[in-house]
Formats: structure tokens, C-alpha cells, sequence
């Protein structure tokens, strides 16, 4: 039955996968891959529904109600031509038949308008959702507006704030660097008691906002052994090397990297922070970015953390020492074999298609796997100049190249994901294959069909939970 379970999810991510560069998750448009924003934020939800407003609870005598009640508008923040103040209506609610409180209301579709769940708000919850539509169309001016609802009191307030930050271009998060409050970031971050996805961003603005007297505490933090410090690691490497520079890599590869001794998710936090460096830090070279993460490659059991990275930034130096790697892999860590199946297809050296022969030779099911699971389109034959834009168009189904766009969440998911792949079909001795898989990467038409499969599980996936959720209620009724 596991065997099964790790099967089908292995699928899932495959399948699903094309969504992840194609809408399903805005690599480009978060704030760093440290911020995962919780969903819609309130703005967003207000600018798409057709009426907002402010109302009050209607007691109808009930002590407790779950399910339709009554309310009263009381105030109308978008929506005044469809709606009126001290108009009523109905709306589902959960909660005390009385109550002052007053409520966000939204609704849509203005022939028969559908409310959602009432929100209620404090006063200056109120306060704060009556500006949101009236904010200036400049997001730097709006993210300067945000931030001073940071760890406001009020958690609906503090965390609309933090999505709104997670969902930003990481360019409007420097621009605002002159209105950042340095010293508040930095009693934050060293706050035992903060939460990590706050660490994370508070980091991330530090690294935009922070001076080299910064590194000394941050390689204080970095080098300590208390969970307290080491929440937001990966944003705080991060951070630390953006300050740093390139002085600050030793200190990342010697206590990380190439540190036996280290754990595989402070491992990992390193390699989140190179790829950030890699993509979107503009500090660090990337080709000082390769030389570090080449450091996994002396751990086998590691170094598919790296190898997508090391293709991605067209570091093809390392063809030869990921072809012995291959040839050296054993059963315990035969895995290691499809990204660099991976990274020797999308090489354009001329040896390359050599060394992929030799593969094929050694371990022909392990090429069939890489080119099933992972269709990445392979560049040129000549070598790109250095003046010409190489950059490698991964297919969207490649799940490790795209793990350096990803949140920090979603990168580990991606990237465990891919290596379950890799060892239920090394374990079991049954690769999951999908029809004419060879033809995935040069046919657009089997491309398309992928998202039918991605419907299907999804369909699959959303029927499965209503029956979980079905079965639950009923064995609690």
C-alpha cells in the first residue's frame, strides 16, 4: 500500500507539474523563495468581488447559529449602485445569535448577489480595509503603506500585510529600501518567539536595507546550534551573503556544505539561498555560485540537490565528474542518475551526446525515466557565445529545474518529490511510464495532453478529499 501511495504522488507532481510555470505558481512575482503568501489578499479578494461593505449581526432569537442568518449593512466600500446602507440580507455564519461586532461583507454577481462568510473585524481591522481600495496605484507606495501593519496586534491585519509583501516583485521590495525601518527588522529576526515565514521576509528586507555590521550577528546566528536562530535559515544565509558578498561563500560551504556533520535542512537552507543568489540576488557571480554548490558533488547522496543548478546557470564544466558519478552510482543512491541524465541532455557541449550514450548503455531504464519524467528540450549543439543570450528553456515538467523559482516550501516539496520519483522506480523495479514519452519534448500536441491528466487528478484529488470530508461528518453526526 505505501508502495502505491508513493507511486500515485509521484504522478501527481509529474502530471501536475506544468502548471508550475505555466500560471500555476508565479515563480517570478514572489518576493524571494522565502515568502509563501497564504493566498488572496484582502485587496486582491475586494477588487474582484462586485460589492464590499461593512454590517452588523441581526439577532433572531437564536443563541447559537450555524448557518443562514441575517445581517444589516451599515456602511458600502464598493458596490453603492447595487446595494444600500441598512439594506438586509442573508449570509451563512457560525457564531453567537449576539453580537456587536461588525463584519467585511463581500459579494458577486450583482443580478443575485452570493455573500461570502462574514469577517469580523476590530476597529481598526475596519479602519484598515476601509483604505485597501483607495491605495495608490504605485506598489512601492502601497508595500510602504503595508509594512506599518507589521505584527500589528490584530493577526488578520499582520498577516494580510505579510501576503501582500510575499506577493510582490522582489524589485518593488528594493525600491522601498529608503522607508524600511532597519532597527524594528532586526529586533524581529532576533526575536526567539517570531515566526519563520515572518523571519523569512523580515530577512529578506534586511538584505535590502542592512549594512556589513550586520554580517557579525547574522554570523553569529548562522553559526549557532539553537532552533530559535535557525528558523528562517535559508533566508538568513541568504541575507547574510547579499550583505557579505562573495567574502561571506567560505563560511556557507564550510559550515554546510561541506560539512559532514551538518543536517539535511540546514543543507538544503543553503542551497535555497545560492539559488536565490543564482536568480534574483544580482550580488553574487553565478559562476562563484556554481563553484559552491559543486562542493555536494563529493556527497553522492546529495548532490541532486545541485545538479539542476548547475544546468540552469550552463555550468557545464562538470560533465565528466557527473558522468563518474554515474557510473559510479550504487544501489543505495542509484537515484542520482536522472538529473544527470538530465543535465548531460541539456548540455550543449559535443560530448555531451557521447557521454549520454554511455549512460545509456550503463543504465538504459535510468535514461528512459529522465526523458518520461523530464522532457527538458536540449540546446544547440555549439556552445552559445558569451555575448548571446543562452538561456536553457526548461519544459514545464521538469520539476528540479524550476525548484530555484520556487517558495522555500515548494522548492523542498519539488525536490523531494523528484527524488521519490527516482527511488520508488529504483526501489520497486517498475518505472511509471507514460505513453509516447519520447515525444513529449518535441510534440506540443503530447504536451497538451498533459493537462488533461493534470484535470483528471485534480478531479481525482478533489473528489477524494469531499468523500474523506463526507465520511467524517458522517461518523461525527
Amino acid at each position: 500500500m505505501v508502495r502505491i501511495l508513493a507511486t500515485l504522488a509521484c504522478c501527481l507532481v509529474v502530471w501536475t507539474s506544468p502548471w508550475s510555470s505555466r500560471g500555476g505558481i508565479q515563480a517570478s512575482a514572489a518576493v524571494c523563495p522565502f515568502c509563501t503568501a497564504a493566498g488572496q489578499t484582502l485587496r486582491q479578494e475586494m477588487e474582484s468581488m462586485d460589492v464590499v461593505a461593512i454590517a452588523t449581526l441581526v439577532p433572531d432569537g437564536r443563541d447559537d447559529i450555524d448557518g443562514l442568518a441575517k445581517f444589516k449593512l451599515e456602511g458600502i466600500l464598493k458596490g453603492e449602485s447595487l446595494v444600500k446602507v441598512g439594506q438586509e440580507f442573508q449570509a451563512t455564519y457560525f457564531g453567537p445569535g449576539k453580537s456587536t461586532k461588525r463584519f467585511l461583507m463581500q459579494g458577486v454577481d450583482p443580478r443575485e448577489l452570493v455573500w461570502s462568510s462574514p469577517v469580523p473585524l476590530t476597529d481598526e481591522g475596519e479602519k484598515y480595509v476601509s483604505k485597501l481600495l483607495k491605495l495608490p496605484q504605485d506598489p512601492v507606495e502601497r508595500l510602504a503603506f503595508f509594512q506599518e501593519y507589521f505584527e500589528h496586534p490584530d493577526s488578520l491585519l499582520s498577516r494580510d500585510c505579510y501576503d501582500e509583501f510575499a506577493l510582490s516583485p522582489y524589485e518593488d521590495v528594493i525600491k522601498l529600501k529608503s522607508k524600511m525601518d532597519r532597527p524594528k527588522l532586526i529586533k524581529w529576526v532576533q526575536d526567539p518567539a517570531m515566526a519563520p515565514d515572518r523571519k523569512r521576509l523580515y530577512f529578506t528586507m534586511l538584505g535590502v536595507c542592512g549594512t556589513k555590521e550586520d554580517t557579525v550577528w547574522m554570523e553569529k546566528m548562522i553559526k549557532s546550534t539553537k532552533p530559535e536562530d535557525r528558523a528562517g535559515l535559508d533566508s538568513l544565509i541568504a541575507a547574510y551573503l547579499t550583505l557579505k558578498g562573495e567574502e561571506g561563500l567560505p563560511l556557507i560551504v564550510d559550515s554546510f556544505l561541506k560539512n559532514p556533520e551538518s543536517q539535511y535542512v540546514d543543507i538544503f537552507a543553503a542551497v535555497m539561498a545560492l539559488r536565490f543568489h543564482s536568480t534574483e540576488g544580482k550580488v553574487l557571480s553565478k559562476p562563484s555560485v556554481a563553484q559552491a554548490m559543486c562542493h555536494l558533488l563529493e556527497r553522492p547522496d546529495l548532490a541532486d540537490l545541485v545538479i539542476p543548478d548547475l544546468a540552469r546557470m550552463e555550468d557545464w564544466s562538470q560533465l565528466d565528474r557527473l558522468t563518474k558519478l554515474f557510473k559510479e552510482a550504487k544501489e543505495d543512491n542509484a537515484w542520482i542518475r536522472m538529473p544527470i541524465v538530465n543535465y548531460t541532455r541539456a548540455c550543449p557541449l559535443p560530448e555531451a551526446k557521447e557521454r549520454l550514450k554511455e549512460m545509456e548503455q550503463i543504465d538504459p531504464a535510468a535514461v528512459k525515466r529522465s526523458k518520461t519524467f523530464f522532457p527538458i528540450p536540449i540546446p544547440g549543439s555549439n556552445v552559445p557565445k558569451k555575448d548571446e543570450s543562452s538561456q536553457i528553456r526548461w519544459a514545464p515538467r521538469s520539476i528540479l529545474a524550476d525548484a530555484g523559482h520556487l517558495s522555500n516550501e515548494q522548492a523542498f516539496r519539488a525536490s523531494f518529490a523528484a527524488r521519490m520519483q527516482s527511488r520508488v522506480a529504483t526501489v520497486t523495479g517498475e518505472p511509471i511510464a507514460f505513453d509516447h514519452s519520447d515525444e513529449i519534448a518535441s510534440d506540443p500536441k503530447a504536451l497538451q495532453l498533459n493537462h488533461w491528466r493534470a484535470l483528471a487528478v485534480v478531479s481525482l484529488a478533489t473528489l477524494t478529499t469531499g468523500t474523506f470530508m463526507w465520511l467524517v461528518a458522517t461518523r461525527n453526526g
